[in-house]
């Protein structure tokens, strides 16, 4: 089983359209990346190191757009390892909540879960065919 570890935001693509990897890994313990304890995180984590990301899905959207705890302004990826905060959750103002739930994705959720959630939304994740990641 595959568990979310990371989301990483790319940012738009040239349509405008918000472009984010979720990086799933086996294993839950001892992962980590760059500058994931930096308090506040203010865009300076990076994604986990390359041994641990087993698959990665890309999410091409332009109506969704999330927050991500890797720019958060007082809170470090470490808080999303322990629970405290969410690794990506929706905007706000960007969709009508009394109408749909909110999108929100936890550190070390199973692939499973978050496939469903998007589905809901008639979003799929892209996984890449065949992943080699090579150090």
């Amino acid at each position: 089983m595959s568990y979310l570890i990371y989301i990483n935001g790319l940012g738009p693509n040239y349509r405008g359209e918000n472009i984010y990897e979720f990086i799933f890994s086996d294993l839950l313990d001892d992962v980590w990346g760059e500058n994931w304890e930096a308090r506040p995180a203010n865009g300076y984590p990076s994604p986990p190191d390359v041994e641990h990301a087993k698959k990665v899905g890309m999410l091409t959207n332009g109506e969704i757009t999330l927050e991500l705890v890797q720019n958060s302004d007082v809170f470090s990826v470490q808080d999303s390892i322990d629970g405290v905060i969410a690794l990506g959750w929706e905007k706000e103002e960007e969709i009508d909540f009394s109408l749909v739930k909110r999108l929100v994705f936890k550190y070390g959720e199973n692939e499973q879960d978050v496939k469903n959630k998007l589905y809901e939304r008639d979003i799929v994740l892209q996984f890449e065919k065949k992943v080699v990641y090579e150090n």
